[in-house]
C-alpha cells in the first residue's frame, strides 16, 4: 500500500491513465520512484486516512428545506469518525439498527500542511491542499430517534473518499451528481446540485473550523449536500461524481 500521482490526459478512461508511486506520503516536495502502474491494474484505496472528518450540515436551501429545516446563521458541523473512511468500490455495509440509510454527495476537502489553527480566509485557501469526491452516509431514521447525529453518521463504511485527491482546482461552481441503481446502464439520478449554491464557500468552511479545533494535514471536511437524499437498499451501487474531481462508486450490502 503506497501513495501515487495518477497521470494521462484529463477525461481520459482508466485505460489512458497511470499510477506513479511516490515516496513517503503526498504532503511536501513529491519525489516520484520508478515504480509505474496502469490505472486499470490498480486497487485505488481511499486516498487519505485522515485524524477526523469534519462535517457541514445544511448548506445547500434546499437541502435543509427537503428536512424542514432552517439554514442555520454559521456553519453547523460534527464529526465522523476516522473508521468510517472506506475508498473506491469498498462495500456500504447497512447496519441492523437501522431501516433507513441515505447518501449524501458532497465536496470533500482535504487540509494540507502545516494544517490551520484560527485561520483567516486567506490562510485557510493555503491550507486546503485539494479536494475529492465523499459520501456523507447516513441512517437517517437514528438521527431523528436520537436528536443528535453522532450514531447515525458513524457506522464503519460510512464515508467513502475518492476516488483521488485534485490539486489546484477552482471549485466554485461544480456540479454534484448521485446516482443510484443496480445496472450501470440504468442509473437513476438522485441528487443535481452545483457548488456555487452552498450556503457558506469552502474558505469559509475552513476558516470557520479551524476556530474551533486544529485542522491537521489529511483531514477532511465534508461541505455539505444538496437535495434528493434517499434511502439505499442492499444490492445498489451508489455513485458520487463531482465535475472535473472524479467519480465514487460503492456497492451496498446488508450486514450479516
Amino acid at each position: 500500500m503506497s501513495f501515487g500521482v495518477v497521470e494521462g490526459e484529463p477525461g481520459a478512461g482508466p485505460e489512458g491513465l497511470t499510477v506513479t508511486e511516490i515516496e513517503g506520503h503526498p504532503f511536501g516536495r513529491l519525489t516520484l520512484t520508478n515504480q509505474r502502474w496502469a490505472l486499470a491494474d490498480v486497487r485505488l484505496l481511499s486516498p487519505i486516512l485522515p485524524s477526523k472528518v469534519v462535517c457541514v450540515g445544511r448548506n445547500y436551501v434546499e437541502h435543509a428545506a427537503e428536512h424542514g429545516a432552517e439554514v442555520p446563521a454559521e456553519p453547523l458541523i460534527f464529526l465522523k469518525p476516522s473508521t468510517s473512511v472506506i475508498g473506491p468500490r469498498d462495500a456500504i455495509r447497512l447496519p441492523a439498527q437501522s431501516k433507513q440509510v441515505e447518501h449524501e454527495a458532497e465536496l470533500a476537502v482535504v487540509i494540507g500542511p502545516p494544517g490551520a489553527r484560527r485561520a483567516d480566509r486567506a490562510a485557510a485557501e493555503k491550507a486546503i491542499f485539494g479536494y475529492t469526491c465523499g459520501n456523507d452516509v447516513t441512517a437517517r431514521d437514528l438521527q431523528r430517534a436520537d436528536g443528535q447525529w453522532t450514531r447515525a453518521k458513524g457506522f464503519d463504511s460510512f464515508c467513502p473518499l475518492g476516488p483521488w485527491i485534485v490539486t489546484g482546482a477552482d471549485v466554485g461552481d461544480r456540479e454534484v451528481r448521485c446516482e443510484v441503481g443496480r445496472d450501470p446502464e440504468q442509473m437513476e439520478v438522485r441528487q443535481l446540485g452545483r457548488t456555487k449554491d452552498m450556503v457558506f464557500d469552502v474558505p469559509t468552511l475552513v476558516s470557520y473550523v479551524s476556530h474551533v479545533m486544529t485542522l491537521l494535514p489529511g483531514d477532511v471536511i465534508l461541505t455539505g449536500t444538496p437535495a434528493g437524499v434517499s434511502p439505499l437498499s442492499a444490492g445498489d451501487v451508489v455513485t458520487v461524481r463531482i465535475e472535473g474531481i472524479g467519480e465514487l462508486s460503492n456497492p451496498v450490502v446488508a450486514v450479516e
